[in-house]
This record gives structure tokens, sequence and C-alpha cells, in this order.
């Protein structure tokens, strides 16, 4: 892969994998920016490398308005991951979701698949299936205490960003958009995937049930594997140790039998 990606659009290459033979695309979750995945991407290994969607309205695409429904986010999304998983340097692609990105990252699968651009697997982290979406909530239209309380239920938010008022006034207009985009998502119609899904959530997520997990077998005709972590919602980060080479094993389980064999991940 050549080292002059396409960092303009809604892909971000967090730090370049020239000898990559697969390639992590991860969607952030509800008021979250690609820079939340440069951890993820300086930690993998040789062989794969991590890159990140940016949504309109935070991060260096500040100044662009959020998307306020799943469709609209969709097309701003998935002209770039459609050119890199089609075009002369493409590779194994996995889509890598957690909470509303692992909705985004499930709808992105299926417009590639319809586009020629099917990405060969798909992780899902901290979200019921679609079809068990919980949905209705009214979060979106509550007031700002109200949606910084359950920002602070969840515990994704730094406290550095928590104590500034500044700076949580400048970002509530995207995390609000986010809300409003997961509280009223439906699945959108389409026929189910024919990739593998790999399912992670954690035993203490609010979020997420045993049931509402195990129900993402629905989307696929292909295998689904479900792991579950100690944790809550934001579990990622606290386990890191065991979930990186969990994504990073189903990444490499994605590449075609004819690829070169990888050492095992660290």
């Amino acid at each position: 892969m050549s080292a002059d990606r396409r960092q303009t659009s809604a892909l971000r290459v967090l730090s370049p994998r020239t000898h990559a033979r697969a390639r992590l695309i991860c969607f952030p979750h509800a008021g979250g920016a690609a820079g939340a995945y440069r951890g993820w991407s300086l930690d993998a290994p040789w062989d794969i490398e991590v890159c990140a969607v940016q949504y309109p309205g935070r991060g260096d695409r500040f100044d662009e308005p959020a998307a306020t429904d799943i469709e609209s986010l969709l097309d701003d999304l998935v002209p770039a991951l459609t050119q890199v998983c089609t075009g002369a340097e493409s590779a194994t692609t996995v889509l890598f979701g957690h909470s509303m990105g692992a909705a985004v990252a499930y709808e992105a699968a299926r417009r590639l698949a319809v586009s020629g651009g099917r990405p060969a697997a798909l992780v899902v982290s901290g979200q019921p299936a679609p079809e068990r979406t919980r949905g209705g909530g009214t979060l979106h239209r509550a007031t700002d205490g109200e949606l910084l309380a359950d920002l602070k239920r969840l515990g994704g938010t730094a406290r550095d960003v928590m104590d500034n008022s500044a700076l949580l006034g400048a970002l509530l207009p995207a995390i609000r958009a986010d809300y409003r985009l997961i509280e009223t998502y439906r699945p959108l119609p389409s026929a189910p995937l024919d990739i593998p899904v790999t399912v992670l959530y954690a035993d203490d997520d609010p979020e997420i049930t045993a049931d509402e997990a195990a129900a993402w077998s629905g989307v696929t005709t292909g295998a689904c594997e479900v792991e579950v972590f100690t944790g809550g919602h934001f579990y990622l980060e606290a386990r890191r140790a065991l979930v990186l080479p969990r994504v990073f094993r189903t990444v490499r389980a994605a590449l075609p039998a004819t690829a070169t064999a990888w050492p095992s991940t660290p």
C-alpha cells in the first residue's frame, strides 16, 4: 500500500503499515472521533493497518454538520470506504464498530456488499443486534445536563473533557446528533450478510445483554462468534490487552487461504 493515503475523505489512516496485507476500519461510538483508535493503530502488528472513519462534526471535520440519521451518515462515509475496498490498493478489509459505531459498521457493510466492496468480516462491540435495537430513547431531546449525566453514566468521556465546560459546549451538538441517530435507528432493508461476524461485549454493560449479543447471528449466513469480557460499556480500554489480540486474530482469520502465514500476534 502506498503512503499517500486518502486523508481528505472520511477515512483516516492513523499509522500506515507499508507492507500490510489487511486493513481494520474502526467506527467510533456516539460522540467519538477517529483519534480514539490511534492507540490501536500504534499497537497493531506489522501486517495490519488500522484506519478509522471520521464522522462529520468532530475532529478535523468539526465545521461540518453532524449527521442525525444513519442513512445520511452512510451517504457521507461509504464513498471513501468503497474506494479503499475496490481500488487498486484494496486489501483484506475488516470493519469494527463499538456501540453506535457497531450499528454504523453493520449498515456500511451491507451497503458495501451491494456496491461490490464487501468487507471480509465484521466485528461489533457493545451494541444489541439490529433486530433487538432498543431505540425509542429521548435523550437527544433532553437538556444538556441530562445528556451529560448519561455520558457520565456510561463512562466513556475523558475526565479532562467532562471538566471543561467550554469544550463540552462545543462538542454537545455532535453528541446530541449521535444520540438522535442511534435512538431513532432501525435496520435498513437489505439482504443478510454472508461474512463472518464477531460479537464482543462486557458482562456489566447496561447497554447490551447476552441474548442481544447472541442475536447478531441472525444478520449473516456466515459464522458468528460471541465473546464476553469483564467490565462496563467502555471495557475496550480497561481490557485492551485482551480485546486487541482478539480483534487482530479476527482480522488475520479473514485473510485469503493463499495469503502468507503470519507470525502469531504478540
